[in-house]
């Protein structure tokens, strides 16, 4: 691990990720400049852990696959490239037989997050360039120099500007056919420049429909039995059963103004806040403020419904979280567990101001 070239890049590659029937891009995380090989671990984690968040089990479950998710997690060296971006070797639009480019300054992550309008160029399948689009580039994303990235801002006069040369756009055709020849018509490409030099970074079929899914993260241990004896569903169980629980929690980081949790996606996970403030809103209108110890979504671990409200990182938020993938098999083979969650269930019930819940 130790002798691996720095800084790297880890992103989420699986069987069935992205393919003709699917495509869950912009759903599971990548992390891009990670500035060491002890940083690795965390990276993968977290790119595991991102297959179980609320937009990414919303798609699974619209696919009809309901399933604990799998993912293989990829390391790469991160390039700081001078241009990146996108090719398709069919045009996705129109199906015409040509290359469809988008590209951008800097790291490809500007053009597939959307966070740009990128130059688009149309290439005839024997090289000849059909169109060119200037874009509207405002920021290229860089390699940050203690890790991570940062948003350069593009001088005004190269915003509008091409940022590839007919040689560049010779070199891409050229590869779109080398990847067509190996890997089948109908490519995705991700790619990039460095100097003269162009690099393939991923090649995957086009998604022409939706898919089947992958990830999840292995358990991290964590001394949370007597934090979770405040959350309801967990209160009355024994400290040893507590205990079994709390080990298969994992920790989790959000960036300011990331979305936990969104209301009226699917949901499998439970999260119990170490440290930050995350606002709760229910269409739209403000409810509360949570904090260190608040806790939400324990339900999703039990009945795999939707979400009844969003959750909103204010800064950065640091949470435990548990997958229903993980809870169910603990619940399922431990009678005692079961049986003390059915009880809470049922004085909860009994507690309800509803009269259509029957007391008796």
């Amino acid at each position: 691990m130790r002798s691996l070239p720095t800084p790297l890049a880890v992103r989420s590659s699986c069987v069935g990720e992205d393919s003709a029937g699917a495509s869950f891009a912009g759903q599971h995380l990548t992390v891009l400049n990670v500035p060491s090989a002890d940083d690795v671990e965390q990276a993968v984690r977290e790119v595991w852990w991102s297959a179980n968040s609320d937009s990414a089990i919303t798609y699974r479950k619209r696919l009809g696959v309901f399933e604990r998710p799998s993912v293989g997690v990829v390391v790469q060296s991160l390039l700081a490239p001078d241009t990146a971006g996108v090719m398709f070797t069919r045009n996705p639009i129109n199906n015409a037989d040509e290359r469809l480019i988008e590209a951008n300054w800097g790291l490809g992550e500007a053009v597939v997050s959307g966070r740009v309008i990128p130059d688009s160029f149309r290439v005839a399948r024997g090289g000849e360039v059909l169109e060119r689009t200037p874009g509207f580039k405002k920021i290229a994303i860089r390699p940050a120099p203690g890790g991570g990235t940062f948003d350069e801002k593009i001088p005004v006069d190269q915003r509008e500007s091409l940022c590839l040369s007919d040689e560049q756009l010779e070199a891409l055709s050229a590869l779109a056919d080398t990847c067509e020849r190996v890997y089948g018509a109908g490519r995705d490409i991700e790619w990039a420049f460095t100097g003269d030099a162009l690099y393939l970074l991923q090649c995957r079929a086009i998604t022409s429909s939706a898919g089947a899914g992958p990830t999840a993260p292995p358990a991290e241990s964590a001394p949370l039995g007597e934090s979770i004896v405040h959350v309801p569903l967990f209160s009355e169980l024994a400290a040893p059963d507590r205990d079994a629980i709390a080990r298969l929690f994992t920790k989790r980081v959000f960036a300011p103004g990331e979305t936990v949790a969104k209301e009226g996606s699917e949901a499998a996970a439970f999260y119990l806040i170490d440290s930050g403030t995350a606002t709760v809103t229910v269409r739209g209108a403000f409810r509360r403020t949570l904090g260190p110890g608040d806790y939400f979504g324990e339900i999703a671990l039990l009945d795999q419904g939707v979400r009844s409200a969003t959750v909103t990182a204010d800064g950065e938020l640091v949470c435990r979280g548990i997958t229903l993938w993980d809870f169910r098999p603990l619940v399922q083979s431990n009678a005692a567990i079961a049986w003390t969650l059915l009880q809470t269930l049922a004085r909860t019930l009994r507690d309800t101001d509803d009269p259509r819940v029957a007391t008796t």
